[in-house]
């Protein structure tokens, strides 16, 4: 193999493996979203997220961004997408056993990409 297959082959893998999102349960938080685990009682917004231990990592996803889309239900609600994506920023934890899902949204956040009904959804997400 050349030198130069190998640099694209090479390049091509990471660009495969940065393109591959995780998938797991979202569920949603009501307001007000202060204070934070990451930020205290600065206002970050109103879209954000809790991480779950999955990947809080002892505050280093604070202030992480994610790209979050809605690919299915976890209960019986049917077709609770209503498409597209939203982008948040981690500024809170979901500790165990408070957190059902890998990531928790704001309200605000899961009505972008889900019905609230729906209470819990799989999302496919992945940092930013």
């Amino acid at each position: 193999m050349s030198y130069h297959k190998f640099l694209f082959s090479l390049l091509l893998a990471i660009f495969a493996i940065k393109a591959s999102a995780d998938t797991g349960p979202a569920t949603y938080y009501n307001p007000p979203y202060t204070p934070s685990a990451c930020n205290g009682y600065q206002n970050d917004g109103v879209l954000i997220a809790g991480a779950s231990s999955k990947f809080w990592n002892n505050r280093a996803a604070c202030g992480s961004y994610y790209r979050v889309r809605c690919i299915g239900a976890t209960n019986k609600l049917p077709n609770p997408c209503t498409g597209g994506e939203v982008t948040v920023k981690i500024v809170d934890y979901c500790p165990p056993p408070f957190c059902n899902g890998d990531i928790n949204l704001s309200r605000d956040a899961f009505q972008r990409i889900a019905q609230l009904k729906a209470g819990r959804i799989w999302v496919s997400y992945d940092r930013v």
